[in-house]
């Protein structure tokens, strides 16, 4: 996706990790909202990042991971990328285990890009929410209605169940903590991100219910900035932008954290994780809580052995610290 690059002005130094300050005159704007959601606890962004796993080459190795989730309840991650030799828009569907080895494998044609994906798991079983029903057949074809089908190694999709169909630009995430989903597309021209409990999705109608937070994607940079993924947890919603990169000197990947309750950007951090990766990318984000009981913010970024090599690795990060 295409975006220009981040304003410096009302930058701040704090811990380490570059601060963007919510009052920043032309750094963004505050994003309408809608919600009542329970106040929570949010990811300290100043503080420092862990490896998850690195260099991980999944199925589809010409391709970088896009979108990813948890299943914290079977200890599974599943990473979302588009399949080699596709025009763009079908995707794979990698299993993972939680030292990053490929554990299975599924493929939806026709999908979208993948820059999102959600999981909710149902005793042993895994069913995904992607986005289907691509509007175009190249790398700008986007998912226009959501699809929910059960993880099955190798198999095509079976049972698919459809939601919002006829939207324009659609993916999901999900926290795995609350048992949320997090829907985003475009209303009216604005990307607009709508909260609800899995309790109060009808499966077999199709339908949502008990909205808990409906807000508009606050604006970040005087000229936009490359989207590339997003997750929520409690009441905040976590985004990340950033381009790909060969030099340190060029890194210029943020998390930021808005307030699903007001709208407004509450933290907004450059982060330097994995910087000595090579044409380092940011890509994907997901909430994990591991066996412990830790909650982890996780984001990912593509890299490759040397810029001129084609095979694309899967590298994963974490932020833990709450406050």
């Amino acid at each position: 996706m295409s975006g220009g690059k981040l304003s410096r002005r009302g930058l701040l130094m704090a811990g380490g990790a570059t601060i963007l300050a919510a009052g920043g005159a032309g750094a963004l704007t505050v994003g309408t909202a809608s919600a009542a959601v329970p106040g929570s606890k949010r990811f300290d962004l100043s503080k420092p990042a862990y490896d998850v796993f690195r260099k991980v080459l999944l199925d589809e190795k010409h391709h970088a991971l896009q979108g990813m989730a948890f299943d914290t309840a079977n200890r599974h991650l599943f990473i979302a990328q588009i399949r080699d030799g596709s025009p763009g828009d079908d995707l794979c569907i990698n299993r993972l285990d939680e030292s990053g080895k490929v554990t299975g494998k599924m493929h939806i044609d026709s999908a979208g890009h993948g820059v999102s994906i959600g999981v909710e798991p149902s005793g042993e079983d895994t069913y995904i929410w992607v986005e289907c029903d691509s509007s175009g057949g190249g790398d700008d074809g986007r998912g226009t209605a959501l699809a929910r089908f059960k993880f099955a190694d190798g198999k095509a999709p079976s049972g698919v169940k459809k939601f919002f169909t006829g939207s324009k630009t659609i993916t999901c995430a999900t926290d795995p903590v609350n048992k949320r989903i997090l829907v985003r597309r475009k209303e009216s021209g604005k990307f607009t991100y709508r909260l609800y409990d899995f309790s109060s999705i009808d499966v077999e109608n199709g339908t949502f219910t008990d909205e808990l937070a409906k807000i508009t994607q606050p604006e970040l940079g005087d000229g936009g900035v490359t989207f590339q993924g997003y997750t929520v947890f409690g009441s905040y919603l976590y985004t990340l932008d950033g381009d790909g990169h060969a030099d340190q000197a060029d890194i210029n990947s943020f998390i930021t954290t808005t307030d699903l309750n007001t709208g407004k950007v509450v933290e907004r951090a450059l982060t330097k994780a994995g910087k000595s990766l090579v044409y380092r990318e940011p890509e994907g984000m997901a909430i994990n809580q591991t066996a412990d009981g830790e909650v982890r913010l996780c984001f990912g970024f593509a890299s490759r052995t040397s810029v001129g090599n084609i095979d694309r690795y899967a590298n994963v990060f974490h932020k833990n610290v709450l406050v």
